[in-house]
């Protein structure tokens, strides 16, 4: 399966949808439990949407089941413990962004010259 989807949802940020595809990784190997391991392996898989699988009951509340002592940490957590949670979450988006704008720079072919061949079919010429 390819990018589009997770680009969509996170409005054509590369970064961001390749850590939304390694978060669903996780879950393929089943570090979430039993139904939203099925869940992730259908939407890597190209079999479901993810926006499809977020209307099956049975992953959503196994999903919600899943966030609830994270949900409960965070809420004993300081506010300087939540600010260098939030620092690290914005220094790996920062990498994975400078890795995703890398790997487009190496992916652009390089022109050796700025002079166009003759013929090089870029456009219609008589000549």
């Amino acid at each position: 399966m390819d990018d589009s989807e997770f680009l969509e949802m996170t409005g054509q940020d590369p970064a961001q949808a390749k850590i939304l595809r390694q978060s669903l990784e996780h879950l393929a190997s089943g570090l979430g439990g039993g139904a939203l391991k099925e869940m992730a392996q259908e939407v890597l898989s190209g079999r479901m949407g993810l926006r499809e699988a977020a209307d099956v009951s049975a992953y959503t509340e196994q999903a919600l089941e899943q966030s609830a002592p994270l949900t409960q940490k965070w809420s004993e957590m300081s506010d300087a413990e939540r600010e260098a949670l939030a620092a690290e979450g914005e220094r790996k988006t920062a990498e994975e962004q400078r890795s995703a704008d890398e790997e487009r720079h190496t992916a652009q072919p390089q022109r050796t010259s700025t002079r166009q061949a003759r013929h090089d079919g870029s456009g219609w010429s008589l000549y």
